[in-house]
């Protein structure tokens, strides 16, 4: 486990105002990609404390990882990791030093502030390598086509996150037994619609050990644009848990019904979170776990390989935390299917790599990867559907030719 930076590396003030609202302005200069949906042209920009990444918004940031980036290893670099804000009030500036957490709420005991220095000094560190990944990861490849962020499959992304799990802060706040759910809040503000971005756990979901306050990811500080100086790292779970900015926990009574847990977030309740395109759905439940993903990284859709030379082929494989048990790959669309070779296992909420190899003929191949988590759940051979665009996990298809 990486040891905590020094008492002067940890006190860092960062004000993003002025960086912000320089990055519109050059837009027009940025290098751009193009992502394979409608009206897919992006721009390719650096934000504070990132390399050039993909923008769908600004204000507030939304920018997504170039997918080549998922080849370079299984641990996502912090500079090129994604960034999802729902609202446009970011805070200008962190003083880590002044940096508290609140925790109340009307069945906590005994509430109190929580400092970073205590976080760091008072409580015994874990880690943890675990995915984040957005909701909507991959949404703009739905068909028919469904509103909100168009985002490839670049929203996602893995690290070894250091911190302290909240059920030992949250021991110190003596629940009653009145206790059903705990919220979490941050710094970042709404400018108009949709409110407070506040979000739930179960109070035993919250008290399972593994739920985490982060302060660290991969080894230094959180950027701020993913968190700093506090995150919430729920494993397993959708990126809409992650809270950024952590600045208040509440211990409540009953089940909160802010619009960013009822209306928003929510799947079809039934087993494939999905319904027929142009129906509603019978009844809604909160959005959780990870299905089952995974992707060939080293060859982009369309690439022209060798003929009748070796081709090495790697890629990632990931769940809600049961772990890849096996991944199985296709050269001819699906029709023949063999067994990938799996690598090193990060633990259960990470990145798994596997690698294949085969020689292609000359001509035209449609690779395909299918995983299996521990469970048996695997991926739908048929893309399925919902109105939110969530939870994309469909056999993903890399078509490559051989000359």
């Amino acid at each position: 486990m990486e040891s905590s930076p020094p008492a002067s590396q940890q006190r860092r003030r960062l004000l993003l105002a002025g960086a912000l609202a320089g990055i519109g302005g050059s837009a027009a200069h940025a290098a751009t990609v193009n992502l394979p949906m409608i009206n897919g042209q992006r721009n390719l920009l650096a934000f504070p404390e990132k390399r050039p990444l993909i923008v769908l918004t600004s204000r507030p940031p939304q920018l997504e990882t170039p997918f080549e980036i998922f080849n370079d290893g299984l641990i996502t670099p912090n500079d090129a990791f994604f960034v999802r804000y729902h609202n446009a009030g970011l805070p200008t500036s962190i003083d880590a030093d002044k940096h508290v957490i609140r925790i109340g709420g009307n069945a906590c005991g005994k509430p109190f502030e929580l400092t970073l220095a205590a976080l760091r000094n008072d409580y015994k560190p874990v880690e943890l390598v675990a995915v984040n990944q957005c909701s909507g990861n991959g949404r703009g490849l739905f068909a028919p086509r469904v509103q909100g962020g168009q985002l490839a499959n670049g929203a996602m992304g893995n690290a070894r996150w250091v911190g302290v799990p909240l059920k030992d802060v949250l021991a110190r706040a003596e629940l009653k037994n009145t206790a059903r759910q705990v919220t979490f809040d941050g710094l970042d503000e709404a400018i108009r619609g949709g409110g407070d971005f506040v979000k739930a756990l179960e109070v035993g979901h919250a008290m399972d050990g593994e739920v985490m306050i982060a302060y660290q990811m991969n080894g230094a500080d959180i950027p701020f644009l993913n968190g700093y100086p506090v995150k919430l790292i729920v494993p397993g779970y959708y990126g809409t848990y992650w809270v950024k900015h952590l600045s208040q926990i509440e211990v409540i009574d009953r089940e909160f019904d802010g619009f960013w847990m009822k209306p928003a977030y929510r799947i079809p309740d039934n087993d494939c979170a999905c319904i027929e395109p142009g129906t509603a759905p019978a009844a809604t439940r909160p959005i959780g776990r990870f299905n089952v993903r995974s992707f060939i990284t080293s060859l982009a859709d369309g690439a022209q390989v060798r003929a009748g030379a070796p081709l090495a082929v790697r890629g990632i494989a990931f769940d809600g935390g049961q772990g890849i048990r096996e991944v199985a790959y296709s050269t001819d669309g699906g029709q023949s299917w063999r067994e990938a070779t799996l690598g090193a296992d990060l633990g259960r909420y990470s990145f798994r790599e596997f690698t294949f190899g085969f020689v292609p003929d000359k001509g035209d191949h449609d690779l395909q990867v299918r995983a299996w988590n521990r469970s048996g759940q695997s991926q739908a051979r048929t893309a399925t559907w919902n109105p939110s665009g969530y939870m994309r996990n469909v056999v993903e298809s890399v078509k490559v030719r051989a000359v």
